[in-house]
């Protein structure tokens, strides 16, 4: 039988570890405490950036048209006659040079009507000295029948001569002035026929002149309806052909996109824009220097565009066989037109949406900024106000952009090129240097 002793090691055995499990339920709500947790920092979202820097701007906006030749000729027929002759270059697409004799036309009517006129005028010439001839001596007898009719009026007054004598002298007197005067008439007749001959003749030389045809000026023809043996008639068209002296284009441009350019300029006038006109192949551009000469008379309805005339001069003289071809008549072509260059910061026209651009913060963050742009081409655009030098640009859009949020930015170099390239011009430098 066990001890009193052993009975009370064994009950406290059983109850102690009883009571601190109870103890430890009861305090087990006061002692819990949340699992010691790692603090983690959400990864920075990379955005493409450009630093931004002034750069050279060439302001520029371009149009399209189609090449007229600045002069075109027609050679009407003036009279109405035989083609008896014809120059060797008289064929369509020829270019001959001014004062070349293109056809001749026959005269043999015109100078026997000069001959016969000719004549008529040597007549006259001769009745008139017959007459001035008749004239003196009849002037003579008159002032003899004046001094006799005076010579019976004084007698007649002494008594001494009739009346029948004085009245017989003055009716000599009065047929000695009409003979005068006739002969007078006769005179002033045969000026009056003269002056008609003479006006006649001075159409027949005039129509002499139109028998030949004359290059006016440097010309390419472009049509030849009058041949060898042909007859023409008066108002028919022989010939038709272009000025190569110089080009003129009427190009087209959006209303609103030169008055920037205008405005851009010292003088405010539309003439002292730089123009060229580009002729795009297919490896590479061929241009010609142009200048602005007028501004078209209205805004086209269809396309609500404005019309500026630029004229190209000596559009032929560097032509070359398969490397650059002539400007001709409806090549259609594209006009530059430029001012002076400026330094401005300019950004990617898509880079700004609605007024509002990102840019990346000292701290590494996002922050909006309102941006005024001033003048926008070829997907670039002039900042006005909301940016400065120095600013890196976001010109990618994050998938997720919350102002304040950590991004990293990343150089654009390749963007920062190409809009540096755009701004100079650089896309139309390439075709310039093949212009010249």
């Amino acid at each position: 039988m066990a001890g009193p002793g052993k009975v009370l090691l064994r009950a406290l055995a059983v109850s102690l570890p009883v009571a601190l499990g109870l103890l430890a339920i009861g305090y087990s709500a006061d002692l819990k405490q949340a699992p010691a947790g790692t603090e983690r920092t959400p990864p920075a979202t990379p955005v493409r950036t450009i630093t931004l820097a002034p750069v050279t701007l060439t302001p520029r906006v371009i149009g399209h048209g189609t090449a007229e030749p600045a002069r075109e000729w027609r050679a009407i027929a003036r009279i109405e006659s035989m083609v008896v002759e014809t120059s060797d270059q008289l064929s369509p697409g020829e270019i001959v040079p001014a004062g070349t004799e293109l056809l001749r036309l026959d005269d043999t009517d015109l100078r026997l009507s000069l001959a016969e006129i000719d004549a008529s005028l040597g007549a006259l010439a001769v009745k008139d000295q017959t007459l001035a001839a008749s004239l003196e001596i009849t002037r003579a007898d008159l002032e003899l029948s004046r001094s006799e009719m005076q010579r019976q009026q004084d007698l007649a007054d002494q008594g001494v001569a009739t009346r029948a004598t004085l009245e017989q002298s003055r009716r000599q007197e009065l047929v000695a002035r009409a003979k005068v005067v006739d002969l007078e008439n006769q005179l002033a007749l045969n000026l009056a026929e003269r002056r008609v001959l003479e006006a006649r003749r001075a159409l027949e030389a005039r129509s002499l002149e139109f028998t030949t045809v004359v290059a006016p000026y440097d010309v390419r023809l472009t049509d030849v309806s009058a041949e060898l043996g042909q007859v023409v008639s008066h108002g028919q068209q022989m010939i038709a052909a272009e000025g190569t002296e110089a080009v003129e284009i009427a190009a087209r441009f959006p209303i609103g996109q030169v008055g920037p350019l205008v405005r851009m300029l010292a003088s405010g006038q539309v003439t002292d824009l730089k123009a060229r006109v580009r002729l795009p192949a297919a490896d590479h551009s061929v241009t010609w220097d142009a200048k602005v000469v007028r501004v078209g008379e209205a805004v086209d309805v269809a396309t609500q565009s404005s019309t500026l005339v630029v004229r190209v001069e000596n559009p032929l003289d560097r032509a070359q066989a398969g490397l650059r071809p002539p400007l001709r008549r409806n090549t259609f072509v594209e006009v530059i037109l430029s001012a002076p260059p400026v330094e401005v910061l300019v950004v990617p026209q898509e880079a700004v949406v609605n007024g509002r651009a990102l840019v990346v913060s000292p701290e590494g963050t996002l922050e909006p900024r309102e941006v005024t742009l001033g003048y926008t081409m070829e997907g670039i655009a002039v900042v006005a106000e909301g940016l400065a030098a120095g600013d890196r640009l976001v010109v990618t859009d994050p998938a997720i952009a919350v102002p304040g949020m950590g991004v990293k930015a990343m150089e654009d170099k390749a963007t920062a090129a190409r809009i540096a390239q755009t701004a100079a011009g650089g896309k139309t430098a390439a075709g310039a240097g093949k212009a010249r």
